[in-house]
C-alpha cells in the first residue's frame, strides 16, 4: 500500500530529527552551505568553472568542519575521565555525517551549474531558498518528534526557517564586509 509506505517514511524521518546530534548536522550543514555560496557569489564568482569551485570548496568545508566538531566533542568527553579507546573516537568523528549530508543539495545544485545543466548565474537564490526549506522541514519534524500539534510544529517550522535566513544574510554581510575592507 503506498499510503503506509508513505507513513512509515514519515516516522523514519520524525525519528531522525528527534536525534539532536543529526538535527544539529542538518541545521548547521543548510546554513554553512548557504553561507558559502552567498558568500562566493558576493565575490563575482558566478561562471560555470567558478562554481565547480565552489562545489569543492564547499565539500572541503563541510568535511572540515563535521572533522572539528566531532574533534571538540572527543576532546570535551576526555574531561570525564573515562577511557574512550580509539574505536569511540573513530565512531565519535564518523557520528558527524549528517552536517556533511546536509550539504549534499547544495553540492548538487552547484555541479549541475557547474556542468551546465541550468544556468550558473543566480543559482545562489535557488540554493538559499532550497535550504530555507531544509531548515523549516527541520524544524516541522523535530517539533512532530518532540510531540507538538502540527499547528505549533509549522509556526515553529516558520521561525526556523526564519531564523536560518537571518543567520546566512548575516553572515554574506560580514563576509563581503570583510572582502571590502
Amino acid at each position: 500500500m503506498p499510503g503506509s509506505h508513505l507513513r512509515q517514511s514519515v516516522r523514519a524521518l520524525r525519528r531522525l530529527a528527534a536525534r539532536p546530534h543529526v538535527l544539529f548536522g542538518g541545521v548547521y550543514g543548510a546554513v554553512l552551505a548557504s553561507s558559502m555560496v552567498v558568500a562566493l557569489s558576493e565575490q563575482g564568482e558566478t561562471a560555470a568553472a567558478d562554481r565547480l569551485t565552489s562545489a569543492q570548496w564547499l565539500l572541503v568545508t563541510a568535511a572540515a568542519s563535521a572533522l572539528a566538531h566531532g574533534y571538540a566533542h572527543l576532546i570535551a568527553l576526555r574531561g570525564d575521565r573515562t577511557h574512550h579507546g580509539v574505536r569511540a573516537g573513530v565512531r565519535m568523528l564518523m557520528s558527524e555525517w549528517p552536517l556533511v549530508a546536509a550539504t549534499v543539495p547544495t553540492l548538487l545544485l552547484l555541479l549541475g551549474a557547474a556542468w551546465g545543466w541550468w544556468p550558473s548565474e543566480g543559482v545562489e537564490y535557488v540554493v538559499s531558498a532550497v535550504n530555507v526549506v531544509l531548515l523549516f522541514t527541520w524544524g516541522l519534524l523535530a517539533a512532530r518528534a518532540a510531540g507538538r500539534t502540527w499547528a505549533s510544529a509549522l509556526r515553529i517550522g516558520v521561525v526556523d526557517a526564519l531564523l536560518g535566513l537571518v543567520v546566512v544574510v548575516a553572515n554574506a554581510l560580514i563576509k563581503e564586509n570583510r572582502a571590502v575592507s
